[in-house]
């Protein structure tokens, strides 16, 4: 089977717009939630600083930004007919619904003229697996045999057709979020862009990483999308979807070859309740947990990306980072969730993701291209 490579990668977000200085801020704990006011009630986000934008939205821009990093970080020529662009967000351009701009078609090619990519962009809009959901697509293009590369992008910004939704789910929490925690009372949402450019063939295409080996990259190894269809909001109690996601992972890697699982960790009652059981029904309850939303918020879809790139550079230090807000077990049977930073000198990992609607996905990274 063909392996799929991540060549480069691109962030925009409250804590820095690189991945290095992202990452560095996880370690140190920082955050830019505040408390946001002017909507049926107040709402506690990590929100994006707006300037002035002429030609495009906020959510175009965020979105060139990020894959612009990615192309460049990557050293690739992306104008071949053999690069294919997968965008992935939830609501898009949803705060200019009166206009014409609002569908995620127009976004995916404006990007697409912007980047210079020629063929035709594709969109997918999971609800809140949409990140993780796109880079398995990006990976089945390639292995497909009809592309090289693929960049994957995704990005979102809150608006008030999303935080009153989630208002009107009483899912928002007006405190810093608490994954995992007895004490979670809900998510808090963020906004975010993340693109990452995955390859076949990195060594001959790369013009400025000719140091580049096998070892040194990370590979997408193998994942899964798996729908319970048990709940337009709720996820299965037993979280079946997750649960069957992670089984397909685990044809490919053993849990104690793990460094963590990083999960979706909304810190709302039932999901990390859902989660826990998935992963112990799946024998990975002492395989570390860790979950990233105290950091960022909820970013849907750009969560898939952006965590799993704060993710690899997690591994490459060898660091498991620590669930920010987490002190107290919560959930029902216990996993091991990373309370502080712990070391590690394992280099695979698994990203978990969970939406509306039942949909669950799960992605096994490797570094070093295989076992």
């Amino acid at each position: 089977m063909t392996k799929v490579y991540c060549l480069g990668c691109g962030v925009v977000t409250p804590v820095g717009n690189t991945p290095a200085g992202v990452y560095e801020a996880v370690r140190k704990g920082k955050s830019a939630f505040r408390m946001y006011e002017g909507w049926p009630e107040p709402y506690y986000a990590s929100l994006l600083e707006r300037g002035d934008f002429e030609e495009a939205s906020f959510f175009d821009h965020i979105l060139l930004q990020a894959s612009r990093a990615a192309v460049a970080d990557a050293g690739i020529d992306i104008t071949g007919p053999r690069v294919g662009l997968v965008l992935s967000s939830i609501k898009g351009n949803v705060e200019k619904i009166d206009s014409e701009d609002v569908s995620l078609a127009v976004s995916a090619s404006r990007l697409a003229r912007a980047l210079g990519v020629m063929t035709a962009p594709i969109v997918v809009s999971n609800a809140c697996i949409s990140g993780l959901a796109a880079l398995l697509q990006g990976i089945r293009m390639i292995r497909s045999g009809a592309y090289d590369h693929v960049l994957v992008a995704g990005a979102e910004v809150q608006s008030r057709f999303i935080v009153t939704g989630f208002q009107s789910l009483k899912a928002l929490s007006l405190n810093p979020c608490t994954p995992f925690d007895a004490g979670r009372d809900g998510l808090n949402l963020g906004e975010a862009a993340a693109a990452m450019l995955l390859s076949s063939c990195p060594f001959e295409a790369s013009s400025c990483h000719s140091e580049r080996s096998e070892e040194s990259l990370w590979e997408l190894v193998d994942g899964a999308v798996r729908n319970d269809a048990n709940h337009i909001s709720g996820p299965s109690r037993m979280g079946e979807g997750s649960y069957n996601a992670l089984r397909v992972v685990l044809d490919s890697v053993k849990p104690e070859e793990l460094a963590f699982v990083n999960v979706h960790g909304t810190a709302t009652r039932y999901n990390d309740q859902m989660e826990a059981i998935a992963l112990n029904r799946a024998g990975m309850q002492e395989v570390p947990v860790n979950a990233l939303k105290g950091t960022f918020g909820h970013t849907m879809g750009a969560a898939g990306i952006l965590e799993s790139i704060v993710s690899m550079q997690a591994c490459d230090t060898g660091v498991v980072l620590p669930t920010k807000g987490f002190s107290t077990m919560g959930v029902e049977p216990a996993v091991s969730v990373s309370a502080r930073e712990r070391k590690t000198d394992k280099k695979a990992f698994v990203k978990l993701l969970s939406g509306f609607g039942g949909v669950n996905g799960a992605l096994l990274f490797r570094k070093g291209g295989g076992r």
